[in-house]
């Protein structure tokens, strides 16, 4: 397998942030935040090279010469603090100074990598609430952070697969082989061509005949987490080990959410922030609670995202609100604001973390893979 990337520097990323060459860029905007927040006009000429040069002056010589597993929390902090702010009469400005900070403090980062295979089920029983697009970009974010990642695709639409790029065709070895023939799940994974460290088994329409024919099978609620098992005890076996495994599920609780509920130990919950979401959440609770009682004791509701989140609406903010008030341990601290970048990625069979890394979207997705990724590794501390 390839090796993850390796983590970029403070010093390499603020270079990167602002380009005092590129008066256009989205992130050379931030350099003339002041101005804007300030009233003043912005010139299409104008160019940040003492913002930016500011920036660079103040990293320390010693922080640039570190080896590469250099710990820079800090000073991406204290860089990212430095991004002047903006009054509420400028969104724009407010908008494009948070996302800088986010780039600075989070774009090569490498991740901690948790001590055993995390296997999140990414589900909702609403429709529409991003649920693939979720699992595809936190798994292609955690994947650029250093991870080793596996998607599987249990949707019969096969959208996840598309996203990463992944041939899904009536005759690719796809989930569907695994599931009804017990074929192992080692037969049916691809890589993903843009991203290392993250693959794919896909879903083909096959799968759309799935849940009929197993119900005449034996222990069919079991029948991916055996494949699953089995899989992950290869990888260690062969010494690359797999850190996370997301089962994108379909809209549904048939025999194919049923099986990705028995085959994981967390949920992982996208909620749009509309009210019909939170209808779809208590009974979604109730169905996870039933699993738990019959067929996975292990199985616990961790992590909970807030996707297309509209800042200037009063009902996303309520809907958040309450949220983050019944499951403040759940909810990330991240939210995923409604993207144009987000819905174009997939037309060209990318994660918008590689159509356009700097974009909103991505940063957010980022942003909630690290949180995720640092909440896991903090629990499995407390727990050892």
């Amino acid at each position: 397998m390839a090796a993850g990337p390796s983590p970029a520097t403070a010093a390499d990323v603020a270079a990167d942030v602002i380009d005092p060459h590129d008066p256009l860029s989205a992130d050379a905007r931030v350099a003339r935040a002041p101005d804007v927040a300030q009233g003043a006009p912005v010139s299409r000429e104008t160019t940040p090279e003492v913002t930016a040069e500011a920036l660079r002056r103040s990293l320390s010589e010693a922080a640039r010469e570190e080896s590469p597993t250099h710990d820079d929390t800090e000073e991406r902090a204290a860089i990212a603090a430095s991004i002047p702010g903006a009054d509420d009469l400028t969104p724009l400005a407010q908008a494009v100074a948070a996302d800088a900070r986010k780039r600075i403090t989070l774009a090569g980062r490498v991740v901690p990598r948790p001590p055993s295979t995390r296997v999140l089920t990414v589900a909702n029983q609403k429709g529409g609430v991003g649920k693939t697009t979720t699992t595809v970009n936190i798994a292609a974010a955690l994947a650029q952070a250093g991870s080793t990642v596996l998607v599987i695709d249990l949707d019969p639409q096969g959208n996840a697969s598309t996203a990463l790029g992944i041939e899904h065709h009536s005759e690719v070895p796809s989930i569907y082989d695994v599931l009804v023939d017990g074929d192992a799940l080692s037969e049916v994974v691809q890589a993903c061509p843009d991203i290392d460290g993250l693959w794919c088994a896909p879903a083909t329409i096959d799968l759309a005949g799935a849940e009929i024919e197993l119900v005449s099978l034996v222990a069919r609620e079991t029948r991916l987490q055996k494949a699953v098992d089995a899989y992950v005890s290869e990888r260690r076996a062969a010494g690359e080990p797999v850190d996370y495994i997301l089962l994108d599920c379909p809209p549904s609780l048939g025999l194919l959410t049923v099986n990705a509920f028995v085959a994981a130990s967390e949920v992982f919950i996208p909620i749009q922030c509309e009210y019909y979401a939170l209808e779809g959440l208590s009974q979604l609770l109730k169905n996870i609670e039933l699993i738990r009682s019959h067929l996975n004791p292990r199985l616990h509701v961790s992590t909970i995202l807030l996707t297309m989140h509209d800042a200037r609406t009063r009902l996303s903010a309520q809907v958040a609100e309450e949220v983050r008030t019944h499951f403040s341990e759940q909810t990330l601290d991240a939210t995923v604001p409604r993207s144009v970048r987000i819905s174009e990625a997939p037309s060209h069979g990318q994660t918008v973390m590689t159509y356009d890394p700097n974009s909103s979207g991505a940063l957010s997705y980022l942003a909630a893979a690290v949180e995720m990724a640092e909440r896991g590794a903090a629990t499995a501390q407390e727990e050892s």
